[in-house]
């Protein structure tokens, strides 16, 4: 038997009618007759082409709401019947089933709705596919005689091979779609599961199965020698560097997209929790080394990168807004060196002046930052399982924090501690961060012990402690169990404590703070981050 199969009649039914007319106009001029559906069907009436309704196919009209009018075995008969089996022609014979040689499906947009601000879960429900998968899964099978098509970049390729074959197709391009189908069903099939998985009330059921589709190879891990690859969550509708678009630069690693997954989480907490208007954070080693707000974008990024010019360099940088020209200019001026930049956007010419500066430099576009999101855990694999927990997604809420010890704070006292609190959060316990006048100054973090922390901050912090007129703010991610640190903090002239308490030694740094004059405020909140 020949591997060339003619196409004699081919389905049509898509919700991407892109270059629908022109495939369908291509098919007709072979001689293949076209069945079609809905919208589909009215699309190519419209064009002046020659259509066989479905439900003439069938015998039954397209019935509640368009659930049901492709799941007959009309349909299904003429797509799983093999003709190189006697009695499978037979059967066809028998119950009047024509043969179809062509489906042409792309499904219900069921990933674009579930990211759509607002959509309900009825909404997002009728837009599950049914028979579309189902007919897509039968071509496919029976690939050895159908030829199946899930997108419009397959239509090229499709009708030249027609044109070289006389109106068929070979079993190698057949193979390839057949396959190519599956894998749409399956990719179909894991969002709706991801979807329907992230809205139950159980977050720790018995069996945990999670779904995420393959994205694109990395260069490498953490290290060279190390394979790596990113998968997104189909489910997540939240800005993500890993499914951000990339305007400029090359491939990124393991470590870009860790980096700059942690400076993202950084700069939107910073925005939604509208310190100020914009911000801006740079992160090395997934670390904070600059974080500010501000009034202005440039500003906001000018203070962050001024936060440790020394750890910034080779480091990510995220913000908040738009790129626009000034803030670029302020980027790519003097000997700084970044590896990616992350925004909801870049401005005209923007992304094309940062990338004539660093030709490698990766630009990731997330888009809007108020996103909210639906996924409530995070998973981390150890050797023999799977670690699960819910995100720390807990903002500052100075509503619920006391103050402890040390002269009354007023209201932008506490505003600042919230920022230099929200930063702390994102660093490497232990962690130690100090702040002043919406800007890091310093950090400590991954230390042991949490005095090391305290020297390490106040060493990154050095005479901007001692210079600045304002009040110089210290968090802490944890409480202190000695007085030891916060001493060292005091020494070194901070003016102001934050941490969460619930240390049996609590009274000794709280009766320091008021011997020394310092305000210390509890916030009774750990953020613990390994």
């Amino acid at each position: 038997m020949s591997d060339l199969v003619p196409i004699r009649r081919a389905l049509l039914s898509v919700s991407d009618k892109s270059d629908l007319v022109a495939f369908a106009k291509s098919l007709v001029e072979s001689g293949v007759q076209i069945i079609s559906t809905g919208g589909t069907a009215k699309k190519l009436i419209e064009a002046g082409i020659e259509v066989i309704p479905v439900d003439q196919v069938t015998g039954f009209p397209e019935m509640m709401d368009g659930r049901v009018k492709t799941l007959h075995p009309n349909i299904h008969g003429g797509l799983l019947a093999r003709r190189d089996i006697e009695s499978h022609v037979q059967a066809m014979h028998d119950h009047g089933i024509e043969p179809i040689d062509l489906v042409c499906i792309n499904l219900y947009p069921f990933e674009q709705t579930i990211l759509k601000e607002g959509v309900t879960r009825p909404e997002a429900i009728e837009q599950i596919d049914i028979g579309g998968p189902s007919m897509l899964r039968s071509a496919a099978k029976n690939h050895s005689f159908v030829t199946v098509l899930t997108s419009a970049s397959q239509y090229d390729r499709v009708i030249s091979e027609m044109r070289q074959n006389e109106g068929a197709t070979t079993i190698e391009l057949r193979r390839d779609l057949a396959a190519a189908a599956f894998t749409r069903t399956a990719e179909y099939d894991t969002t709706i599961s991801a979807w329907m998985g992230s809205r139950r009330e159980d977050s720790f059921p018995h069996m945990l199965r999670l779904t995420y589709t393959h994205l694109a190879g990395l260069r490498y891990g953490e290290n060279p020698h190390q394979q790596a690859a990113g998968y997104a969550n189909p489910a997540s509708a939240e800005p993500s560097v890993i499914k951000a678009t990339l305007l400029s630069g090359k491939p990124l690693s393991y470590n870009n997209l860790n980096d700059g997954a942690a400076a993202l989480q950084l700069v939107q907490d910073l925005y939604l929790s509208e310190f100020d208007t914009y911000a801006a954070a740079v992160i090395k080693h997934a670390n904070p080394c600059g974080a500010s707000v501000a009034s202005s974008l440039l500003e906001a990024f000018e203070r962050a990168y001024a936060g440790d010019p020394l750890a910034a360099y080779g480091g990510i940088l995220a913000l908040s807004a738009t790129v626009d020209e000034a803030t670029a200019q302020a980027i790519v001026e003097g000997k700084k060196f970044l590896e990616v930049i992350i925004a909801p956007d870049f401005g005209k010419g923007v992304a094309k002046m940062l990338s004539d500066r660093w030709t490698n430099v990766r630009l990731l576009s997330v888009g809007d930052l108020h996103h909210t999101t639906n996924m409530k855990m995070d998973y981390k694999s150890v050797p023999g399982g799977m670690l699960v927990q819910e995100r720390d997604l807990k903002m500052a809420n100075v509503a619920d924090w006391s103050h402890a010890a040390g002269p009354a704070p007023d209201e932008a006292l506490i505003r600042e501690s919230a920022f230099v609190w929200t930063v702390c959060k994102h660093l490497k316990s232990n962690a130690i961060a100090i702040g002043t006048g919406g800007q890091l100054i310093g950090a400590g973090m991954g230390q042991v012990d949490r005095v090391s922390a305290c020297r390490q901050a106040i060493e990154r912090a050095g005479d901007r402690i001692a210079s600045n007129s304002g009040p110089i703010i210290a968090t802490s991610d944890a409480f202190f169990p000695f007085p030891d640190g916060p001493e060292a903090l005091i020494e070194a002239g901070i003016t102001c404590l934050v941490h969460p308490g619930g240390s049996k030694r609590d009274a000794e740094t709280f009766n320091l703070c008021n011997e020394r004059g310092v305000t210390c405020l509890t916030t009774g909140v750990r953020h613990f981050r390994h």
